[in-house]
């Protein structure tokens, strides 16, 4: 039988653990953030135009379940934050394994990152990706400040999935894939 030992104090030193405090190197901090396996997501809205927007987000969450809430972290500096947070719906587009070239599209300043994506228009308007792994469809609940993020929270309208796909990972700063035993 295996035994549970607290410690008090610090944890054992071990040469392999690095340690972030607050005015460290920020670098340190984001690669302690990586340590957290997330999924990708594609955050898509129409700008006023009607131009289709969106960016790579792996910054997603469920918030509740009753009222349906989401969130996404959109960063303020990218090319389509204002779209994001401007547009009363949007969708959030996750991503399955073989999409990896539409995250790495949607994660750069790319002047047409839907020319090659394969994409509709979903109940409310918003791009919706083709073969998502899911989709939640959106409305506008609130945004916050959040540092230099915004944080939109989306009431869901519709939610989609495709039980017989896998996820696209992200961990320590590189895609990654589900392996089974």
């Amino acid at each position: 039988m295996s035994e549970l030992r607290l410690y008090s104090g610090a944890m054992p030193s071990d040469a392999r653990t690095r340690e972030y405090r607050s005015g460290s190197d920020p670098r340190t901090l984001r690669d302690a953030l990586g340590c957290f396996a997330t999924g990708v997501t594609v955050v898509t809205a129409h700008s006023a135009p009607g131009v289709p927007a969106g960016l790579t987000v792996n910054s997603f969450t469920s918030v509740s379940l009753d009222p349906p809430l989401l969130l996404v972290c959109i960063h303020k500096q990218a090319a389509s934050a204002d779209a994001l947070i401007g547009a009363s719906h949007f969708a959030v587009n996750v991503l399955q394994n073989a999409q990896q070239p539409a995250s790495m599209r949607f994660s750069t300043r790319d002047e047409d990152r839907f020319g090659t994506t394969p994409w509709s228009c979903g109940e409310a308007g918003a791009p919706i990706l083709k073969d998502s792994l899911s989709v939640f469809e959106c409305e506008r609940f609130a945004v916050y400040d959040g540092g230099d993020h915004h944080i939109l929270v989306g009431q869901v309208v519709k939610a989609s999935f495709d039980e017989s796909l896998d996820p696209l990972l992200f961990f320590r700063g590189r895609y990654r894939r589900l392996h089974f035993d």
